[in-house]
């Protein structure tokens, strides 16, 4: 069982960690982006000449929709601002097709907009040339999936469905090699157990074999009666429970006359000698009512 326990255990701790290990990759990801982003804001500041106004904490809105605010108001040149932008989204690789929006910090309205990566010839920038007013400003990038695109996939997603592909035959065959060691063990076992001797009883560490009528402890044989025979099988029989004086009387003796009622407590005091080598077993007198064969686990 332990060790059906322990290769469950590994089995579990190998395919765990092929999965956290994708999940760790989506997460040092997501750093990365939420870093770029932070670099966006900060060249946008310093391309429009402010270099000691803060870029106020990232906000992802949505699954692949980022916010970047600003400390301080500012006015800008959309043709201007996209070349930064453009810029450090191609230096740091996190798209290859994305939205751009500012909006105005009171109404949430997009005052300017642009598009990249539909078709190679296809970027749209609205209004390029039209200078905005100063004013508070939230700078809104969205990353496009390449299904919205078109239907080529890109070498990250090619590269994540690989990884993926590896994990699950790796999980495939821990389980085609394991399964076996985990099965063959229990089924020789069972097939071990299905032959064992029905007269064989284990009583802590002696063997009892009623049919041989003896006794075996640590390679020793100890001979029994007949009659201590069958008075142990009974005590076995309802291992750790009182077995009432008058049962046993009935049961091992019969109707051989009054005297055995002094016979069942020598033979009581044989069974105890002969199994004394096991410190966890006891024949417990239960006054008045008659006696239990105890066996600590």
């Amino acid at each position: 069982m332990n060790r059906l326990v322990l290769i469950l255990f590994f089995t579990l701790a190998v395919i765990s960690c092929c999965f956290a290990d994708n999940d760790s990759s989506s997460s040092k990801e997501e750093q990365h982006i939420e870093v770029s982003m932070r670099m966006i804001g900060h060249q946008v500041l310093l391309s429009l000449g402010d270099s000691t106004s803060r870029v106020l904490p990232i906000e992802k809105k949505g699954e692949d929709e980022y916010k970047i605010r600003f400390e301080n108001e500012f006015a800008f040149n959309p043709e201007s601002v996209a070349s930064v932008i453009d810029s450090v989204i191609a230096a740091t690789k996190i798209a290859s097709n994305y939205i751009v929006e500012f909006e105005a910090c009171e109404t949430d309205q997009v005052v300017h907009s642009y598009e990249i990566g539909r078709t190679v010839n296809d970027n749209v920038l609205a209004c390029g040339t039209r200078d905005q007013p100063r004013g508070c400003y939230n700078l809104l990038i969205t990353i496009l999936k390449p299904s919205t695109i078109d239907s080529k996939p890109t070498l990250a997603a090619s590269t994540d469905d690989n990884q993926t592909g590896k994990y699950i035959v790796l999980a495939i065959l821990l389980v085609c090699v394991l399964l076996p060691m985990i099965l063959v063990p229990l089924f020789l076992n069972k097939k071990s157990k299905s032959k064992a001797d029905p007269n064989l009883i284990s009583i802590g560490e002696y063997r009892f074999n009623k049919r041989k009528m003896e006794l075996s402890f640590k390679g020793e044989e100890i001979e029994l009666t007949s009659k201590e025979c069958d008075l142990l099988q009974l005590l076995c029989d309802s291992t750790n429970n009182t077995v009432e004086r008058e049962t046993i009387l009935k049961m091992v003796w019969g109707d051989e006359g009054d005297y055995v009622g002094r016979t069942l407590d020598v033979f009581i005091s044989k069974l105890r000698k002969k199994l004394e080598g096991d410190a966890n077993i006891k024949i417990a007198n239960i006054r008045g009512v008659g006696y239990k064969l105890v066996v600590d686990v």
